[in-house]
């Protein structure tokens, strides 16, 4: 394993934190909308809206930690590289791309919840336009 390795992860993790992070930030958008809606008129619907987000906001943010944990075993990976501990740098980059994986498959938990949620308003609409 070259130096060039673990650095072909670096465009890739980074575009995934990224997308955590607008993912993350969206979220907090309409749970802070969903609250001041709530507050001046408290509906059931809402609270449940925004418990559920809450799910998915502790979601990504397991994502993202998973995610940078990756990309810090990545550095950790290149250097042991340099100092010519191949060893090391087998088992480091083994960790990074089993954090990785991980937070993939965190993501992937993450886009059903939203899938069934908004599976869930979009029933609900209906619901209101057959009465």
């Amino acid at each position: 394993m070259s130096l060039t390795t673990p650095a072909l992860l670096f465009p890739a993790i980074s575009l995934l934190l990224l997308a955590y992070t607008n993912r993350f930030l969206v979220i907090t958008q309409l749970i802070r909308s969903l609250y001041k809606q709530n507050d001046t008129n408290p509906d059931l619907d809402i609270r449940k809206q925004i418990l559920h987000l809450r799910v998915r906001i502790i979601a990504i943010r397991r994502m993202q930690v998973a995610g940078i944990s990756s990309f810090i075993l990545c550095v950790v990976t290149m250097f042991a590289i340099f100092v010519q501990q191949l060893y090391l740098a087998n088992i480091f980059f083994a960790g990074s791309m089993v954090l990785l994986l991980v937070s993939l498959f965190i993501s992937l938990y993450e886009v059903q919840i939203s899938g069934q949620a908004l599976q869930l308003q979009l029933k609900n609409l209906e619901q209101l336009s057959d009465d």
